[in-house]
């Protein structure tokens, strides 16, 4: 069975074994995981960073399903992917993927597609919260 198993936005924090598990398959030979995770710094600030705040477009979770869908066309892979909203403090996990595939080479393949056309399409904004109390603004993306 392939395909998209979760894709989802969420304000709850996110579980990565639940994200294997849901891409769990006994055809498949290889799984892949990658965990974006708030850090406490950015080349552009002037302070260390202590959170993010994302918040999205009520069509992003819609969105994060078309990314998902044309990241596995073709392959049978499946994939469960999710990303957070909220406030996010330093450490938390932003984006969660899972993917399952019958190869490595074609689960690192659509795990990189899927986390970098969330950076450039996902309609998920960041503002970046520093010590001294500097926000700042960050585009498209997680």
């Amino acid at each position: 069975m392939s395909g998209v198993r979760i894709a989802a936005i969420s304000a709850e924090a996110l579980d990565l074994d639940a994200h294997l598990a849901a891409v769990s398959d006994p055809t498949m030979g290889a799984e892949v995981t990658f965990v974006g995770r708030v850090r406490d710094h950015d080349p552009d600030a002037g302070s260390s960073v202590v959170a993010l705040e994302y918040s999205a477009h009520p069509d992003a979770e819609a969105a994060l399903l078309g990314i998902a869908e044309r990241a596995l066309e073709g392959t049978g892979a499946a994939v469960a992917v999710s990303h957070r909203i909220g406030r996010l403090e330093v450490g938390d996990a932003a984006v969660v993927i899972a993917v399952a595939a019958a190869h490595r080479a074609e689960a690192f393949e659509v795990c990189r597609s899927i986390i970098e056309t969330i950076k450039t399409e996902l309609p998920v904004w960041k503002r970046q919260i520093e010590a001294d109390g500097t926000t700042a603004w960050k585009g498209l993306g997680g």
